[in-house]
């Protein structure tokens, strides 16, 4: 909820935590996030192809963090294009490979180098890998911005939580 949101912002505000949220798929969740005046906006894999959802949120005029996951290069460009093209350029693209977890040889982090060449954007990497190695080489390779999930026990159900940091190793990665 709205409420819910302003919560987890102010909480976030206390800690110097930069709040943020991803709105997915329709128009409503973007207003919500700019009636609590989000400082950026992180777009969802599956919106990659959505180009009104795209075209929207983009006219916000805002940061826009754009994950690529299940994309192919001519998808990726066409997205930064079309977002490029409402005058927003203050974009990067995160390279996204999406099982949960991602091996290590399944990362593929030249792939964020061909992005950022084809596309002209500035990069980052999307990790669903174990550990924290993989987001250190992205970041040694120009990754600008690095997710990675979250988990207080990597046992609980659900797939991302085995691919998740657990705080110690959150801190270690930052």
């Amino acid at each position: 909820t709205k409420e819910d949101h302003i919560i987890l912002k102010e909480y976030c505000r206390k800690k110097g935590i930069i709040f943020m949220s991803t709105a997915h798929s329709n128009e409503w969740s973007v207003d919500l996030l700019e009636e609590i005046n989000v400082p950026a906006h992180k777009i969802a894999s599956g919106d990659i192809t959505n180009f009104p959802f795209l075209e929207y949120i983009a006219k916000k005029q805002k940061p826009l963090i754009l994950s690529t996951g299940m994309s192919n290069l001519d998808e990726v460009k066409e997205a930064v294009d079309l977002i490029k093209k409402t005058g927003n350029n203050d974009l990067i693209a995160l390279h996204c490979t999406t099982s949960y977890p991602c091996s290590f040889q399944d990362s593929n982090l030249r792939a964020m180098l061909t992005i950022r060449d084809v596309c002209n954007v500035l990069i980052g990497y999307s990790d669903h890998t174990t550990g924290i190695e993989v987001a250190v080489a992205a970041v040694a390779l120009g990754a600008k911005v690095i997710e990675k999930h979250f988990t207080f026990d990597k046992n609980l159900p659900g797939p991302d939580h085995k691919a998740s940091l657990e705080p110690n190793e959150l801190k270690s990665m930052i």
